[in-house]
């Protein structure tokens, strides 16, 4: 495929619709959060994390600052992918060291998930995502997401966030239908949720399944491919044209084969995927990825080496440069310049 320049409206879009850019266009998950101070001082007015992320005036304002401070070709709204269990009507509160907590679902509970209120409780979301449609650049592509029933399941069935999901993983196994009617209500509830984001003003959707790969391979075809696909077949119905991003972290080898058993239109890849791998998934279309967020903290040549590698493996492709996962907190803010500085710089491979 021909490298192009990168030039036109909302590039990232250009490049998940199949097409090479080079230099790719970059953005990075988590990019609105702890390791920014402006962001700092808004979480701390905002009250809880909760508050913030249904506050359209404050969400706007976190997820406009990585695009003024930084100018990343794509924008994805501030919100929570625990956010859908809330408007079906299970508690959820975010303390500090602790994460998400929530009173665990039973299996006889299941029956019990109510979403009358669903899009009434979220109005302040799509609300978010209109009013950062009209604020962002022109050029700059706005990401709506959710997270996959699998991960949202399991924090709903710990009431918290655990090393393997353990519980969850248990739940299946002793409860199989009522995992398989709780995965069915979070498809159903979380498609709804993207068509109302991209009718709200996103161009691109992701599916985040966080914890996929804590999975067999049996429970990864069941509990992530499958709810992954209903998402992806509900979204295409509404919006055929609109690009999806599934994220599937940590599947290793089962990365091969997903975006055909999915639909996804991209591939969002975590740093342990090897660059060859990666290579033979891009011939199916684009990827997105895979820097390790720990060399984005080490900086220096740390950094430079493998944003180089990524680069030399998949420039001639369609890429969307990403990290592995979200950035964390103690990231130095000049580490993420050197790694636009070199993204944005780099010649052709």
């Amino acid at each position: 495929m021909v490298l192009e320049d990168k030039a036109g409206d909302r590039v990232v879009l250009d490049v998940l619709r199949g097409k090479t850019v080079f230099p790719p266009p970059v953005w990075m998950m988590r990019q609105a959060g702890r390791y920014l101070p402006e962001y700092r001082a808004v979480r701390k007015a905002a009250g809880s994390f909760l508050d913030l992320c249904y506050n359209p005036d404050l969400a706007v304002e976190v997820t406009l600052q990585p695009i003024r401070r930084f100018g990343f070709d794509a924008s994805i709204l501030f919100s929570d992918i625990l956010v859908v269990p809330h408007a079906l009507g299970r508690d959820l509160r975010f303390e500090e060291g602790h994460g998400p907590l929530m009173t665990p679902i039973a299996a006889d509970e299941v029956e019990r998930l109510d979403g009358e209120l669903f899009h009434v409780n979220l109005a302040p979301v799509y609300e978010t995502v209109r009013r950062l449609r009209r604020e962002l650049p022109a050029e700059t592509t706005l990401i709506g997401f959710c997270g996959a029933p699998f991960t949202v399941a399991s924090y709903m069935i710990a009431g918290r966030g655990t090393p393997d999901q353990a519980p969850a993983r248990l739940f299946a196994y002793r409860h199989p239908q009522a995992m398989k009617h709780l995965l069915k209500v979070l498809s159903d509830w979380s498609a709804a949720y993207l068509i109302r984001q991209i009718e709200a003003g996103a161009d691109v959707v992701q599916i985040f399944d966080s914890w996929s790969g804590v999975l067999d391979e049996q429970g990864f075809a069941e509990l992530c491919v499958e709810p992954v696909a209903d998402i992806v077949r509900q979204v295409r119905g509404a919006h055929p044209d609109v690009p999806v991003i599934a994220f599937p972290r940590g599947a290793g080898s089962r990365y091969d084969g997903f975006r055909a058993a999915t639909g996804a239109t991209a591939l969002g890849l975590d740093w342990t995927v090897p660059l060859e791998q990666a290579r033979r998934l891009q011939r199916e279309g684009a990827v997105q990825g895979n820097l390790d967020p720990q060399r984005l903290v080490a900086g220096g040549s740390a950094l430079s080496r493998g944003v180089s590698s990524i680069l030399s493996a998949l420039g001639q492709g369609p890429l969307v440069f990403n990290l592995g996962h979200g950035i964390v907190p103690e990231t130095p803010i000049a580490h993420v310049e050197q790694m636009l500085a070199e993204v944005r710089g780099a010649v052709g491979p």
